[in-house]
């Protein structure tokens, strides 16, 4: 086994009238009281060390036998210097700052992709060797190693234009499409380009966390979009509003499980065109509907009235998987040089690889066919969720949300707090994500129930029932 070989570095010898010897003696303690050199690292040769401070070699002899001598370092015969494994007693004493070392606290090793942790997709399902084939396609591509278009690769932008058109009817061409880093950066671009700081935004409430983030962050003015069980957004609160731009997700409303119809999703297109006000639609879940038909997105139905004031987000995160961390932004051509000179100062361009094997999974077909797949696999889930939660919680709970994406939210009006149950799930490995996690706090406290979200796409669906049972045992347990 290969030990690790420390690296001169930035090891010096301090101004001084000392000798020096006596100097690269404390340089290199300080070294090792300060935990920059790992103990059994092997330290530079005498020779090689001597040239690089400009010392002879026999200081540095004389300096690393009087190491060994005082414990901090160790001689091999015909090996050379190592740090010390135990060190001498009065290194503990050393008047020099320790390293902090982090408490252990069991929420830092609680696995975020968890049974019933939301946003999640079925990481198991993925077609891995298909992904790996397309990136290995791709990996000895030289042109793909120098600068790459700020806008994304031109292949993924029109293989993702064909199938946003046929899947969501979604009116756009490769050039009104900009490739982001995640939904997240999608949404920060769309922000800064329909918001002035003297403008709001107005954002569903609950809504996505993430979002929310980004408004808090940028110090946007905000306002409200109720949403509530069963009715969805406040129609007649968003039809008044002055916003200027307004951030919807009205495939599957996220997190309350609701859906815009074709007339609802016309009359904010009205609202929007006649007051010359922006719609930024997050099209969330839209593939996976279990009861009906999805509607057609929000821009698509603009496009066809000639009607330009729809920003439309999406990513691949639910349904590819997470760490690919791609997103994107389809644009009205007007925006589209202001939005590029945004991603410019955010972040500049993105790696190219999974770009170019991303837009051969889609031209290939492969996934659509995993999409199908999934939709079919996240169906029986669903279902599997609603049989097990009506057998375990006794009528005790209410599934608020659609027949549709990869959550079920609940709510309850007595019993236990939702923080209560979400920290008895974390304890035993379990992520139950509160309902206050998307709202903003004033928010919460108006709200006279409870509520939680439980993510099923990440868990096998022969082990739903007995999750449920388990987190149905916390949900009822006495203090």
């Amino acid at each position: 086994m290969s030990c690790r070989v420390i690296d001169i570095g930035d090891l010096a010898l301090a101004e001084g009238a000392n000798s020096k010897q006596d100097k690269l003696f404390h340089a290199i303690r300080d070294k090792i009281v300060l935990q920059l050199w790992p103990k059994s690292a092997r330290l530079p040769s005498t020779r090689a060390l001597a040239q690089h401070l400009a010392v002879s070699r026999n200081t540095v002899i004389a300096t690393y036998e009087q190491l060994v001598a005082e414990g901090y370092l160790e001689s091999k015969v015909g090996s050379g210097f190592y740090v010390a494994v135990a060190l001498p007693q009065h290194y503990f004493n050393a008047q020099i700052e320790t390293p902090l070392v982090r408490k252990a606290n069991p929420a830092f090793s609680l696995d975020i992709n968890a049974p019933f942790a939301p946003g999640v997709p079925d990481l198991a399902q993925f077609p891995i060797k298909l992904w790996q084939k397309c990136l290995l396609h791709h990996g000895s591509r030289t042109i793909l190693l120098g600068n790459q278009c700020l806008q994304g690769d031109k292949d993924l932008r029109a293989a993702l234009s064909d199938y946003l058109a046929s899947s969501r009817s979604v009116h756009c061409d490769p050039e009104r499409i900009i490739i982001t880093n995640g939904a997240q950066q999608a949404l920060m671009i769309a922000l800064m380009i329909t918001v002035k700081a003297d403008e709001s935004i107005m954002t569903e409430q609950p809504g996505y966390a993430q979002l929310n983030k980004v408004v808090n962050f940028f110090g946007y003015q905000h306002q409200e979009l109720r949403v509530s069980s069963y009715q969805g957004i406040d129609m007649a609160q968003l039809l008044s509003s002055d916003a200027q731009a307004v951030y919807m997700t009205p495939s599957n409303q996220y997190p309350m499980g609701t859906s815009l119809n074709t007339e609802q999703r016309l009359q904010i297109i009205d609202w929007a065109n006649t007051h010359s006000r922006w719609v930024i639609e997050d099209d969330y879940d839209s593939e996976f509907q279990f009861a009906h038909r999805p509607y057609s997105s929000m821009q698509g139905l603009a496009g066809q009235m000639g009607i330009s004031r729809i920003l439309y987000v999406g990513s691949f995160s639910k349904v590819m998987f997470n760490g690919l961390r791609l997103g994107y932004l389809v644009l009205p051509k007007t925006l589209m040089a202001t939005a590029l000179a945004a991603k410019d100062a955010l972040s500049g361009e993105l790696p190219s690889h999974n770009q170019a094997a991303l837009a051969e999974f889609i031209s290939d077909g492969h996934l659509l066919r995993h999409i199908h797949k999934m939709r079919r696999l996240y169906k029986l889930k669903h279902q599997a969720m609603l049989m097990a939660i009506d057998a375990h919680f006794a009528k005790k709970v209410e599934v608020v949300s659609q027949a549709a994406g990869l959550h079920v939210t609940l709510k309850w009006q007595q019993g236990i707090a939702e923080q209560t149950w979400t920290q008895r799930a974390m304890a035993v490995g379990i992520i139950i994500r509160p309902l206050s996690y998307y709202e903003r706090s004033e928010y919460t406290q108006k709200r006279d129930w409870h509520g939680a979200v439980l993510g099923f796409g990440n868990i096998a669906l022969e082990q739903i029932d007995s999750k449920i049972e388990q987190i149905a045992k916390l949900f009822f347990a006495k203090e």
